[in-house]
């Protein structure tokens, strides 16, 4: 407990008395005395006294004729002040004081008969030990009757399996009792600090730590104690509850203690018949930094004292299969666990478990599958507590059994198969269960006349997986295998049996007896919250292979090919994957659910299809547009070239299968432009409205916008040695500059053209116009000979244009000799960066900060085709000066990595290393 005061509370309690003129004001003045010397939070007291003088100065303060009413209130106001429900203050006139007997003191007879009515043990079914202690004894008395005590309390116990340490009556006790009893159940060795008592009048700090040894044999730590508590436990057997329980040693059961005190004084207020009582000392735990104090024990687990008896007792039962239930979830992952080579992690996972505070089947269960489900990532690996055992049930087998007789034959296909044709030429095939491999051959004939020959003149495939709660799996690729050609071999997926030990790759099937859909034309796969277990893996594969597009609802998540066990004796279950599921790209499919590339209600997907195949008819004429778009506009042909052919490859190959409308297919062409180009400037974007063009014609400045636009852009400071420093977050255009040229030098550049060393700021830079790099780099530079900076190439011109630095500024150059540097952020963007750059090449600059955007010198924004969609191009690209290679893409990489906040002083202790290393060598 830590309580917060301040001395202004005191000023009011006492303002607000209802006195009368008899009031002694010493009365509150002595009182205070007593809290300043004995109230163990004696810092929550500074200033108390001189408010009190105070506020009893101001004349404010009255008599209170009634002197219980005054004590009353004298008791709200310090408790009020120093948020402590222990301090209070009474009027007691025939006040005797009581002396607890000092135990040591007392003859052994007494003692001994103290002991047996305040200790009671028992052995209670299944080894359980049950002790019951009604007042701790202290550390003297317990020397003085300790065999007695070891024969009759210690020993009884210490053979028991788990032990039941009854403290609900316990209302009496010494502190000095708390070590031993926390001793005995530790192990010996190392000693452990359980507690420190800080003691007000004494002014003294106590340790309390366990005792190295111990008459007897120690309980140990290695079996389960279960503490109850009631609203009465109090004082010392509080300090044991609150410790066994923080050292997770022992779980506590009941209702939350009374948080009472260490130690509690009542001292009369001077001569008065007033009395305050206080807490004199203070406990704070080593391990929580906190106390029982007050607030209490907080019992583990909540129930009402009469009734933790029969809880601890049920608690016990749970605990005491754990190890079994660990065993018994460890074979079965050994045994069934289809990742093999994750199992030896899992099972020493599991054997390591903290499983300390469990406290029932449902807690433990929650315990272990958090575990697992941490370690092995795989959510079909499932440890859960079975409120209904009936839940676990087997899918009967008779149900998907397929007749033999040819008759019935069709009338099973008519039954599992529904087969139309719809508007706009687009087939409609619905299936609700996957039937098992050894039936394939007997429906195969009958299928191909039945089902795909309607289908096979069809433009576009409706596969409704809406009702498809799965069945076997088994007949996947014989499905999967009319979707393609079958002059080609096509891997679909494998699967790993962890039981059999055997890896299968499901193939097309050679040879097919009815006509194949092929693989060109588009299927849509529809899903709702009900397709499951092979359902879902139907669809998940044609996402895989890139075979169709799925619209729809998520599916349900029906983990697949996995075995639930429950544990004998218990209500938990464990569910274990035997199968692994690997699609074509060699990703295992953990289950969870498939994500729809178009989630709209399971009711309305059918409308959606229509729209979705008019929307994928329109797609080759935009892969083919933005191609185009590349190879005439992009700085780079032969990137522009190869990336053309490899969008259209890909939508060749179905990729694009997957966007379903125009915002879709923008983030998944720029996401195509990044990593074919290597070039992030390459952008996509929808927008329904066309975009206005960039205005490349700077607004020259009137003379009254001049002083403005210098404010506004540029901010120059003298640091300390002589360093410039030179802060502008716009590149503007030469002619501007031009336009403010007088101005600029006078009021920033003739500030700091004379410093010993510049840093220019570029950190908060995102680019604008590059026609005044030249000019702006020209003045690091000497009149001769003229330097070239670097090329540009225009690829909308198809011009290459040599920038160099001028013949003649205005003002006074920098020169070529005085250091430079250049501070560098992830913002920094365009033109900022090429001007870095080509400091950074020329050797002229030092860069300090981040790596910068990688932005661009010029970009042309053109609409694909006559849609929606518009492509950001870069069309000019800088030439390095020398190299002779292209620069642009990845921004610049700085000299001194510093994160953007540190960049100006790490340039600083740069320039002071430098000017130190020069005096040194003089």
């Amino acid at each position: 407990m830590a309580p917060h005061a301040s001395p202004l509370p005191w000023v009011l309690i006492l303002c607000t008395f209802y006195v009368n003129s008899s009031f002694q004001p010493a009365l509150v003045l002595e009182m205070a005395e007593i809290l300043l010397e004995n109230y163990c939070f004696p810092e929550n007291l500074v200033g108390m006294q001189e408010a009190i003088q105070q506020a009893i100065n101001s004349g404010e303060i009255q008599q209170i004729s009634d002197e219980k009413n005054l004590a009353a209130v004298l008791t709200v106001g310090v408790q009020g002040a120093l948020n402590d429900p222990r301090l209070t203050v009474s009027y007691e006139p025939n006040f005797v004081p009581v002396m607890p007997p000092i135990l040591p003191l007392l003859p052994k007879d007494q003692l001994i008969r103290l002991v047996r009515n305040s200790f009671k043990v028992d052995i209670l079914e299944n080894n359980i030990g049950y002790l019951r202690i009604d007042q701790i004894i202290g550390q003297e008395t317990a020397a003085e009757l300790g065999s007695l005590l070891q024969e009759n309390i210690w020993d009884r116990i210490a053979w028991t399996s788990s032990l039941i340490f009854d403290l609900r009556y316990s209302t009496a006790g010494a502190l000095s009792g708390v070590p031993f009893i926390v001793s005995y159940f530790s192990d010996p060795g190392t000693l452990i600090h359980i507690d420190t008592v800080y003691d007000r009048p004494l002014n003294t700090t106590t340790e309390l730590w366990t005792v190295p040894t111990i008459m007897g044999e120690r309980y140990g730590q290695k079996k389960d104690v279960v503490i109850l508590t009631s609203r009465r436990t109090i004082g010392a057997a509080e300090a044991v509850a609150y410790t066994l329980k923080n050292l997770k040693r022992a779980i506590t059961v009941g209702e939350r203690s009374a948080g009472g005190s260490v130690k509690v004084q009542k001292i009369k207020i001077a001569q008065s018949n007033f009395y305050i009582t206080l807490p004199v000392a203070r406990s704070v735990s080593p391990v929580t930094g906190q106390s029982w104090e007050v607030s209490g024990v907080s019992p583990t687990v909540h129930v009402v004292s009469k009734e933790a008896l029969t809880k601890a007792r049920s608690l016990l039962a749970v605990r005491h299969a754990i190890p079994k239930v660990v065993q018994s979830i460890s074979d079965i992952i050994k045994g069934f666990y289809a990742f093999t080579d994750r199992v030896p992690a899992l099972l020493e996972h599991l054997q390591s478990a903290d499983l300390f505070s469990v406290v029932s089947e449902e807690d433990l269960a929650f315990r272990l599958n958090q575990n697992l489900q941490t370690l092995s990532e795989d959510p079909r690996l499932v440890i859960k507590y079975m409120q209904d055992s009936s839940a676990i049930a087997e899918e009967d087998a008779k149900l998907n059994k397929v007749p033999d007789d040819v008759g019935l034959l069709k009338a099973h296909i008519d039954k599992v198969f529904k087969v139309e044709i719809l508007p706009n030429n687009t087939g409609y095939l619905r299936f609700d269960k996957l039937v098992e491999t050894s039936a394939v051959a007997k429906l195969e004939e009958l299928m191909a006349q039945m089902v795909w020959e309607p289908l096979k003149d069809t433009d576009n495939l409706i596969i409704d997986l809406r009702y498809n709660t799965g069945a076997s799996s088994d007949s996947l690729e014989f499905i999967l295998s009319y979707l393609y050609d079958s002059s080609q071999k096509h891997h679909f997926f494998t699967i790993y049996d962890r039981i059999q030990n055997t890896t299968t790759e499901h193939d097309s099937l050679p040879k097919m007896t009815g006509p194949t859909y092929g693989s060109k034309r588009g299927v849509y796969v529809l899903t709702s919250y009900y397709t499951a277990s092979a359902g879902e893996e139907f669809a998940y594969l044609i996402q895989s292979l890139n075979r169709g597009t799925v619209i729809g609802e998520i599916t349900s998540g029906t983990l697949m090919h996995s075995t639930t066990f429950q544990l004998e004796g218990t209500k938990v279950a464990v569910t274990v994957p035997f199968i692994n599921f690997i699609d074509n790209n060699g990703e295992y499919w953990l289950g969870g659910g498939v994500v729809p590339d178009a989630i709209v209600l399971a009711e309305e997907a059918v409308d959606h299809v229509h729209e979705i195949a008019d929307f994928h008819r329109g797609l080759k004429s935009l892969i083919g547009g933005i191609g185009e778009l590349l190879e005439k506009y992009y700085a780079i042909r032969e990137v522009a070239l190869r990336v053309s052919k490899v969008l259209f490859r890909k939508w060749e190959e179905g990729l694009y299968r997957s966007v379903v409308d125009f915002e879709s297919l923008a983030s998944q062409l720029t996401a195509d432009l990044h990593e074919n180009s290597g070039d992030h400037r390459l952008h996509v974007f929808y927008c329904d409205v066309e975009p206005e063009p960039r205005h490349n014609v700077p607004k020259i400045p009137t003379a009254e916008e001049v002083g403005f636009i210098i404010d506004a852009l540029f901010k120059v400071e003298l640091l300390p040695g002589n360093i410039g420093y030179l802060r502008f977050d716009m590149m503007a255009d030469v002619e501007v500059i031009k336009a403010i040229g007088p101005q600029l030098i006078t009021s920033v550049w003739n500030k700091i053209v004379n410093t010993d060393s510049l840093i220019i700021d570029m950190r908060y830079n995102t680019g604008g116009y590059s026609t005044a790099i030249p000019l702006l780099c020209t003045y690091f530079f000497d009149a001769e000979p003229l330097r070239n900076l670097y090329n540009v190439f225009d690829r909308t011109t198809d011009t290459l244009i040599e920038v160099m630095t001028l013949p003649h500024i205005r003002g006074q150059r920098y020169g070529s000799s005085k250091d430079l540097f250049i501070l560098t952020s992830h913002m920094t963007g365009s033109a900022a960066e090429v001007f870095t750059h080509t400091m950074q090449e020329l050797k002229r600059a030092t860069v300090v900060g981040e790596p910068t955007i990688g932005g661009s010198l010029s970009s042309g924004t053109y609409q694909i085709e006559d849609s929606v969609l518009y492509a950001s191009i870069p069309n000019q690209v800088v030439i390095s000066a020398i190299t002779g290679k292209v620069w642009g893409f990845s921004g610049v990489e700085p000299h001194v990595f510093a994160q953007a906040n540190y960049a100006l002083p790490a340039a600083q202790r740069i320039i002071a290393a430098r000017l130190l290393g020069k005096e040194q060598s003089k």
